[in-house]
């Protein structure tokens, strides 16, 4: 047996005594990907979770993730098989800080509405803008879920602000997901000025680059691209409607606008059809950090518990509550 296999097979062995399940995100390690039970979306994922009897979750991911499978499932025990795996874009917004709120700031005007710079916080934008509310996007921690009104993902954002009775909208913490948004509203988007350091970095001159290489494929972007980069991509949505749009399609060629642990998914489930990364560098290290030594450990040791408080569960649980009943 390889060492892979031998360390699958204790896995597997102390997956079944703990009575637990395993979570892998569409952009961890291919390996970690196939001991998973289930792979997708952070917020799906965790809504599988959820309805499943276990004990144990192994939440191969990143933080916020663990967290929100907390948040859903408080009577189990999650695990974050690598302590220090984060989300950057989810720690550039914190709900409160020390500094002096310039009440007067109007912040930075662009299409659409303002955006507001990283040394604000969550309670500073909305004492500047009393009564609009707050929609989270699900990549960000419980604290500041729970100092919201409603929770969107990437790939429900322009409904959920749709679906909300008022003028002007408070979107944090990614400008690019913000910006798609506003684009396909007529709503005045106030926006953070966080962002995804994978996506953000693609340029439309990546656009055209891989057009001229490849043309005869389709784009696909992730909403956390640049304004620029989805207003010339063929089809924007999240990695689940990336996966779907790929099984329809009649296309046989595809480029993939988002991290690269995605490809391995793709290539699985449609063997016939050849996918290309828009960038071969398009890799979150924070999501490769868990191996499966780090999922074996996890279950040896029960580490890491990720446990969200009752006092920030709640609230944080009511803004994706209010996610999910918009239809």
């Amino acid at each position: 047996m390889t060492d892979k296999s031998i360390l699958r097979e204790k896995i597997l062995q102390l997956k079944e005594k703990r009575n637990a399940i395993i979570l892998a995100h569409n952009y961890q390690r291919e390996e970690v990907q196939d001991i998973a039970d289930y792979t997708g979306d952070s917020l799906e994922l965790s809504r599988t979770a959820a309805s499943i009897k276990c004990d144990v979750i192994i939440f191969c991911g990143v933080n916020f993730m663990a967290e929100s499978a907390s948040i859903l499932s408080p009577e189990k025990t999650v695990l974050l098989p690598e302590v220090t795996a984060c989300c950057p874009m989810a720690d550039m917004i914190t709900v409160s800080g020390s500094r002096n709120l310039k009440t007067q700031f109007p912040g930075y005007q662009y299409t659409g509405g303002y955006r507001y710079p990283a040394d604000f916080t969550l309670r500073d934008i909305k004492n500047l803008h009393p009564g609009v509310p707050v929609v989270t996007y699900v990549n960000t921690t419980a604290d500041v879920k729970a100092e919201s009104d409603i929770c969107c993902t990437s790939s429900n954002g322009i409904k959920i602000v749709e679906s909300l009775d008022t003028d002007q909208v408070i979107c944090v913490p990614d400008r690019n997901l913000s910006a798609w948004i506003a684009k396909n509203t007529g709503k005045k988007i106030i926006a953070w000025d966080g962002f995804c350091h994978v996506h953000d970095r693609i340029t439309a001159e990546d656009v055209t680059r891989v057009r001229k290489e490849h043309p005869d494929a389709l784009l696909l972007a992730h909403p956390e691209c640049r304004i620029e980069v989805c207003e010339m991509a063929d089809h924007v949505t999240s990695t689940s409607g990336m996966l779907r749009f790929a099984k329809s399609s009649d296309a046989k060629e595809l480029v993939i606008g988002t991290e690269t642990g995605l490809l391995y998914r793709l290539r699985k489930e449609n063997p016939d059809k050849i996918f290309y990364p828009l960038r071969k560098d398009m890799v979150c290290p924070n999501m490769k950090k868990t191996t499966l030594n780090s999922v074996l450990q996890s279950l040896e040791t029960m580490t890491y518990k990720i446990k969200v408080p009752e006092e920030t569960r709640i609230p944080a649980k009511r803004a994706l509550d209010r996610m999910l009943e918009i239809k």
